[in-house]
């Protein structure tokens, strides 16, 4: 069928065409941002689950309807390697600009830029990779300690108070938070529990893998009273569907019932496999209706695709070392799985394979569902390891 019409869009937080069996969170996070815009307590939301299940989407989603509500939004993405100092200095100017609509900085946000300058200036030293200067003068003793949990509760506490003024609420949209360095997520944390505190209208919306609830517990015991830890999971089999199938009708195509259980079968109900073998489904076939035949032939396309991209760019990133064990983890199934049986397959003792386990949950490609369990953060990655790590090859 036509490329050109083709509805569906795999891709790294590219919003699908039907965004199906997520209303319920949407609506959930919509309410808290209100609830504190009036002034009302409500608590910030971290989002986690593997990858591929739409973190990223939603977030993004959730983003752009409280913006057109009038709340402020503050985007932010954590790279390995960055500092949260970083992060924060680029996106809260340009939160702080926009409040200014291109006119001279008010008082309320004039104070804010100037906490902000302050903040950038006096943690430069120690974290070297600040790069933003601003054309504001600090204000003395504003937020300037070099203490970074006194100054991110002096910064986000100044920044309450213009957003009082304005009628709105400091939204912190944070994808990837498992790699914000875990003294400096604490420091983030005390911030925000001191926002609360003072019932300013600052909060958080984050997204993360499944480790995060662990990093934010040891990051600060009270860290389970002050989020709401959302699991976002596989869609299950009647929304699998609707993601499945309302694009494709709103062109005027439709799958066999074979057709739709094998992508089913295939995908898990994960959301951006859906899109993937949509995609190829689509271009296979001839006519509609999308037929078992043709979504067989998708599933050779999608997995080769997939192995290209998506989980090759997880593999590249691991040593030697880091590939056995992701292999042996495979051997063992889809998981999660004892670490003691893991060390088994390689032959080795629990102790001399930690550190390489520890490795691959700071890269982000596993986790620990419960103490001394192992499970893969990319759905589906045992089967990628069998096929590129045959049995023998190291």
């Amino acid at each position: 069928m036509d490329p050109r019409q083709n509805p569906y869009a795999p891709g790294a937080g590219t919003p699908p065409p039907e965004l199906a069996g997520r209303d319920e969170l949407m609506e959930s996070a919509a309410v808290a941002l209100d609830r504190i815009r009036a002034g009302r307590p409500a608590r910030s939301f971290i989002l986690y689950g593997l990858r591929g299940v739409g973190k990223t989407v939603l977030l993004n989603r959730i983003r752009l309807d409280a913006e057109a509500r009038g709340i402020a939004s503050v985007r932010m993405e954590a790279p390995e390697g960055r500092s949260l100092p970083a992060l924060l200095i680029p996106a809260l100017r340009s939160t702080l600009l926009r409040f200014s609509r291109g006119e001279a900085l008010r008082d309320n946000v004039l104070k804010s830029m100037k906490a902000l300058a302050g903040f950038a200036r006096a943690l430069k030293v120690k974290y070297q990779d600040i790069e933003l200067s601003l054309d504001v003068e600090p204000e003395t003793g504003l937020a300037d300690s070099s203490d970074l949990d006194m100054d991110l509760a002096d910064l986000l506490s100044t920044l309450g108070k213009t957003a009082i003024d304005r009628n709105t609420v400091i939204v912190l949209y944070f994808d990837e938070l498992q790699y914000v360095p875990e003294n400096q997520l604490a420091s983030l944390i005390g911030a925000l529990h001191n926002a609360v505190q003072e019932q300013l209208p600052v909060t958080m919306i984050a997204a993360g893998l499944p480790q995060l609830i662990g990093q934010t517990g040891n990051a600060k015991s009270y860290s389970e009273r002050l989020f709401e830890f959302v699991s976002i999971g596989r869609l299950n089999d009647n929304d699998a569907r609707k993601a499945l199938t309302v694009p494709a009708e709103n062109e005027g195509i439709t799958f066999s019932p074979d057709a739709i259980s094998d992508i089913l079968r295939h995908t898990g109900g994960y959301p951006y496999f859906l899109q993937e073998w949509g995609k190829h489904s689509w271009e296979i076939a001839d006519t509609s209706p999308i037929e078992l035949e043709d979504t067989q032939r998708a599933t050779v396309t999608a997995l080769a695709e997939l192995d290209a991209g998506f989980f090759r760019m997880h593999f590249d990133r691991l040593t030697p070392s880091q590939r056995n064990y992701m292999r042996a983890m495979a051997e063992l199934g889809p998981g999660p799985h004892r670490s003691g049986d893991i060390a088994n397959i390689l032959n080795r003792k629990i102790t001399t394979v930690a550190p390489i386990r520890n490795s691959l949950i700071s890269k982000g490609v596993i986790y620990s569902p419960s103490h001394g369990e192992t499970a893969f953060t990319v759905p589906l990655f045992h089967d990628f390891m069998k096929r590129i790590m045959p049995p023998g090859i190291s």
